[in-house]
């Protein structure tokens, strides 16, 4: 796993609570998500266990912060990424590529905690109240994807709105796929999505026209009641 190491102008507690991130992150790959302990993480950052919990309430938090460090970076490669890029299929595939390859160091760590995340009742699952930060920052990424595109503006309103919650879940299918790729730099994952993006796309300008309207609709109030408020809380309605 590459380590990321805190900026040297960054304050001492965001270098500590790096440090302690990086350990656990390290220490989950190489032992297991079960296996690691909040002490083994602090003896091996060489804090204390209080002051390991005072940056990360639980292992669990870890989890969170690294979702969140994840969507950050997601963020950051995919806004340079698209400049210049106005064709949406192109820009879609840029963002979930992007989520690749800011996962590729820890392909191996996802698959281990995998089993965990997937618990729906678990705070590390991406539907979970705790993993909503991350979940609304990538949301905002597929929102600019989509906005910054084309067809956005062309769309019908409510589409359009609903829209990036979706591409959301699309994503999710793709890191589920990711998460058991073993093919060298996960490049299956990587055909699969050149070969989704320009289908979703497809599929996107289509529900523009009048003869697929009443199955947009139809599509739009069935997520509305039953997926959206799901991805936008954490919480089934």
């Amino acid at each position: 796993m590459t380590d990321v190491q805190a900026p040297r102008s960054a304050p001492k507690s965001e270098q500590t609570r790096t440090l302690i991130l990086e350990t656990a992150l390290r220490l989950f790959q190489e032992h297991g998500y079960d296996k690691t302990t909040m002490r083994a993480i602090a003896k091996e950052a060489g804090v204390s266990v209080g002051n390991a919990y005072y940056y990360f309430d639980s292992k669990a938090s870890l989890i969170t912060g690294f979702y969140d460090r994840m969507s950050h970076e997601h963020a950051t490669v995919t806004g340079e990424r698209l400049q210049g890029a106005e064709d949406f299929g192109e820009r879609l595939e840029i963002a979930v590529m992007a989520w690749v390859d800011c996962a590729k160091p820890y392909h191996e760590f996802a698959a281990q905690f995998f089993s965990t995340a997937a618990d729906p009742d678990s705070p590390l699952s991406p539907f979970s109240d705790e993993s909503y930060p991350a979940r609304a920052e990538v949301i905002q990424i597929f929102r600019d994807v989509l906005e910054g595109s084309q067809v956005g503006p062309k769309l019908d309103s409510e589409v359009a709105e609903l829209l990036p919650d979706l591409l959301w879940l699309y994503l999710m299918g793709v890191v589920l796929y990711w998460v058991f790729d073993h093919t060298e730099d996960t490049e299956r994952t990587r055909a699969f999505v050149r070969k989704c993006a320009p289908l979703v796309a497809r599929a996107v300008r289509l529900s523009r026209f009048r003869v697929v309207r009443p199955l947009v609709r139809d599509a739009v109030e069935l997520m509305q009641e039953f997926v959206i408020p799901k991805v936008r809380s954490g919480v089934t309605k």
